[in-house]
């Protein structure tokens, strides 16, 4: 406990902040664990500790580890140009996502021992779904660090972060690493991968944990509904703890209701365009606003749309 309190300086993270690390180191650890018994199956799968370890065979494994690298580096690519304003208002949903889609990936990894000629593909393809997972990763993290560097010392919150991850990581890969070497504990490629499917759900469930302890005192579209819910239904409004607790990491925000659709041209939206009355009638009733608030008459597929 000293040596964890030495990096909880009073004041200088939020109060969730421990919480959230007693998790996630746990969580880093498993996900360490799993890389070390996939590389295994990569390595067996590129000829390494079989009798065919040639240098030609040397050489031909490293341009296709070059090749899946470059791959999955597409992955990256895409997400951060394309998806980069997701990540601000809801990142503990998208940091869950990322680690969904990374064991995805890790699956194709697991698979190239099955199907060593095709190590290229399955490997590219694995590296391809994690580069993804990464994508969704790094920048829904800066915004969680961020929110624990209550006094602007998002610096110093990262160096902790390092510390907490060098840490998580040295144990996964010795106890990994144990796991493999252990002899008649890892005996054929099925004990493998059921070994390997344990831990990453018990990884993806401290994920979960970890980020469910997060408390954000910003309103996002999934906290906003349960503030309005709350205050038509029971006229009252939850305070930023039970508004955390009560948000659904997983869900969609597609999915669900109502829908509220943000900077929709008026012209767009529902019986205005036939209008002419609906128009003027509108522009009056909201002169003093920066905003054009309408609803739909479908019950059944009831959305809020928003002009500015």
């Amino acid at each position: 406990m000293t040596y964890i309190s030495s990096f909880l300086i009073y004041g200088s993270v939020s109060d969730d902040y421990l919480r959230y690390m007693l998790f996630q180191f746990p969580t880093n650890v498993t996900g360490w664990i799993c890389h070390a018994l996939v590389t295994s199956s990569l390595l067996k799968a590129i000829g390494i500790g079989s009798f065919s370890g040639t240098a030609t065979v040397t050489s031909a494994a490293a341009i296709r580890w070059l090749s899946k690298d470059g791959i999955g580096a597409v992955g990256r690519l895409l997400i951060g140009g394309r998806f980069g304003n997701l990540f601000d208002d809801d990142p503990k949903q998208w940091r869950m996502y990322a680690d969904l889609i990374g064991s995805a990936g890790s699956i194709f990894d697991l698979t190239t021992q099955l199907y060593p000629s095709y190590f290229l593909p399955l490997a590219s393809a694995g590296n391809l779904t994690k580069a993804v997972a990464r994508g969704l990763k790094d920048p829904s993290f800066r915004v969680i660090q961020n929110h624990f560097a209550v006094s602007g010392n998002l610096g110093e919150v990262a160096a902790k972060e390092e510390v907490w991850e060098v840490v998580a990581q040295l144990t996964g890969l010795g106890l990994g690493i144990l796991i493999l070497d252990t002899p008649g504990l890892v005996k054929s490629y099925s004990e493998l991968s059921l070994t390997w499917m344990t831990i990453r759900l018990v990884h993806l469930w401290l994920r979960y944990e970890s980020l469910s302890v997060l408390q954000f005192n910003t309103i996002n579209l999934k906290r906003a509904r349960m503030l309005v819910k709350s205050h038509v239904l029971h006229s009252t409004v939850p305070g930023c703890v039970n508004c955390n607790r009560e948000e659904n990491i997983l869900a969609w925000e597609n999915s669900m209701k109502p829908k509220i659709i943000f900077g929709l041209p008026l012209e767009k939206m529902d019986g205005v365009e036939k209008s002419h009355f609906m128009v003027k009638t509108l522009v009056k009733l909201y002169a003093n606003e920066k905003y054009i608030l309408t609803v739909n008459q479908q019950p059944e597929d009831l959305r809020f749309y928003v002009s500015f």
